[in-house]
């Protein structure tokens, strides 16, 4: 039975062996074909990596857009609270513009008075 065993075994090994018989020809075959797969997978690998870049690019410029957005709201915003505040220290001023109008003539009317307080206190 090992007999059996072992010659079916070196069968095997010598028709695997000698069934092919090795010549420059079939050695340049297989480079060959060994040169054409690894294109293969080059190409394969290179499409792959172009894919994600073009993934890590997009999600970059998406980002980017984001962070845009948000900026300019804030932006916005700021400007928003400049022009409040503009506004609100414009009408204060028109409002001391004013305040100091109505207490000038209120002397003026005061002065005045006190003038003619005078002159009648002279005229007696």
């Amino acid at each position: 039975m090992n007999k059996l065993l072992a010659v079916a075994i070196a069968a095997l090994f010598a028709t695997g062996v000698y069934a092919q018989p090795t010549t420059t020809q079939t050695i340049k075959a297989d480079a060959k074909e060994a040169k054409t797969e690894i294109k293969a997978d080059a190409k394969v690998a290179k499409a792959e990596i172009k894919a994600d870049a073009k993934a890590v690019k997009a999600d970059v410029k998406a980002e980017a857009k984001e962070v845009k957005a948000v900026t300019k709201a804030k932006a916005k915003r700021v400007k928003a609270k400049a022009k409040a505040a503009g506004k609100e220290i414009k009408a204060d001023a028109k409002e001391a513009k004013e305040t100091v109008k109505a207490d000038a003539k209120a002397v003026k009317a005061e002065v005045k008075a006190v003038k003619a307080e005078v002159k009648e206190t002279v005229k007696k």
